[in-house]
């Protein structure tokens, strides 16, 4: 492999013109020819025992070409990204200029990753919510307590608002029983607003072995067939319930925890839930930080580097989509999206991404932050232990690189934070409407792609074979046909 050329251009693209030579590309063809030479059929030969020249003479000279491209240029690739050291952030887009018995001589136009120039990063301030906790929040963190608690009784008497009744019913229209109106033992708890409009309504003052006929109307939006529609539903009630609540005092305490009192209870259920909103709180905090000093930064993202990112988002939510057993296209259409939009959507989070990557990164360097062996060591062992995998297979599966990176990352997020102080968020300086567009959508979806993130999506390799594979294959083609 030799790169014969390395232009930079604009909005973070090079340009790289990487020659492999004869000798290699002649290896490659002859691989190509034993592979494929079992499903040529020559006159005169035996299946897969004509000779490479024989069959080059039939079917042109090129016939292995195209395959000889895909076994060499990935690893020709790879080597030029890494002797040029590219932190390449997209697929690169490859043309073949010239390939035949001289050897193979193609372009690869790369996107490498943008450096961010900062504003203010340190001493910013946000606001910071109070963690308060009122008597009327923890008798909220009870009631689920209370529910579990409830116990349905039969009761002997009309039916109230807030009691369920078991009924039968079947529903009519012109006379006539349509699909889907008809059940038998059903549960329904009056006031739940869960059945048609008028529905529950009408059983209020029911009681058990009532029969009534019910007449209702459908909603105008209602699903075709019954949009409107004035039906009679024959309804017969076979039982009342209603809820009997828990009396709530230390003996309930000791059924549904571990204290002894409901005070102590109480207690507990207010720690614990002043610890989540100051958890949140925090977070809302740090969040805030971290936005001002993306708003402070400048830096402009190739839009191939987004539409990668993107790509990998929407591909991990496939994986997982498809790992619970749904089939991604079903999950589109039970979800009402297609994957154009759900790609948009994938945008937006993938340029909030980008851009906090970008911050983080540029801090890092700010402030020359390193990371020491032993970090670097102690991060290996967290994640061997963490993922069940020995040492070695994680060093082997995660580069020493990234690991620095992300322990950089963290360090300068750290210091953000700590640097930080609660107070008045700065006032923005309203921006024309054009110039904010992109920076908006970033903003709007930057918590969501914060989330996403933790669900470690792909990095891209510098050694793109797999993708990058698939387009060259038509490429080929189109060179060849130039031919």
């Amino acid at each position: 492999m030799n790169v014969k050329s390395v232009e930079k251009q604009e909005k973070c693209t090079v340009e790289l013109v990487i020659e492999v030579g004869q000798e290699e590309f002649e290896a490659a063809v002859e691989q190509v020819y034993k592979k494929k030479r079992g499903g040529i059929s020559v006159p005169g030969f035996r299946k897969g025992k004509a000779p490479r020249k024989i069959i080059e003479s039939m079917y042109g000279t090129g016939i292995f070409y195209e395959d000889a491209v895909n076994e060499v240029y990935p690893k020709a690739y790879s080597e030029a990204v890494e002797q040029e050291n590219l932190d390449v952030v997209a697929w690169p887009k490859i043309e073949i200029q010239d390939v035949g018995k001289e050897g193979l001589t193609f372009k690869a136009t790369v996107t490498t990753r943008p450096t961010a120039t900062l504003g203010e990063y340190k001493g910013l301030s946000a606001p910071k919510n109070a963690a308060e906790v009122t008597a009327e929040d923890i008798e909220n963190e009870l009631k689920p307590f209370i529910s579990r608690a409830t116990r349905m009784v039969t009761v002997e008497r009309e039916a109230q608002n807030g009691d369920t009744v078991v009924i039968d019913f079947e529903g009519f229209k012109d006379g006539e029983p349509f699909e889907g109106g008809k059940a038998e033992g059903h549960s329904l708890e009056l006031g739940s607003g869960s059945f048609v409009p008028g529905f529950e309504e009408q059983l209020v003052g029911t009681k058990a072995g009532d029969e009534k006929a019910l007449d209702i109307t459908f909603p105008e939006e209602y699903h075709e067939g019954l949009a409107g529609a004035a039906v009679v539903f024959q309804v017969k009630v076979h039982e009342v319930k209603e809820k009997q609540l828990p009396t709530v005092d230390d003996e309930f305490a000791k059924d549904v925890s571990e204290f002894e009192t409901l005070e102590e209870f109480k207690n507990d259920l207010a720690a614990k839930l002043k610890e989540r909103r100051e958890s949140q709180a925090q977070h809302e905090f740090e969040h805030a930080l971290m936005e001002q000093v993306m708003d402070n930064m400048q830096v402009d993202i190739p839009d191939p580097m987004v539409e990668y990112r993107a790509d990998n988002l929407v591909d991990n939510m496939a994986r997982r989509i498809t790992s619970q057993g749904i089939p991604f296209e079903q999950y589109l259409a039970m979800t009402g999206t297609d994957l154009s939009a759900m790609r948009l959507q994938a945008a937006e989070a993938a340029t909030a991404q980008i851009r906090r990557e970008l911050a983080l990164d540029a801090v890092a360097a700010a402030e020359n932050i390193q990371i020491s062996d032993e970090e670097l060591e102690a991060e290996y062992q967290r994640m061997s232990e963490e993922y069940g995998v020995s040492l070695e297979e994680v060093k082997k599966g995660v580069p020493e690189k990234d690991v620095r990176v992300e322990l950089a990352s963290q360090k300068a997020e750290k210091l953000i934070y700590e640097s930080g102080k609660v107070g008045e968020a700065p006032v923005k300086e309203e921006a024309p409407a054009e110039a904010e567009e992109k920076p908006k959508r970033a903003r709007k979806t930057a918590k969501k792609a914060e989330d996403e993130a933790a669900d470690g999506e792909e990095k891209p390799k510098k050694t793109t074979r797999k993708r990058t594979v698939k387009k060259t294959e038509d490429e080929a083609d189109e060179a060849k046909t130039e031919e």
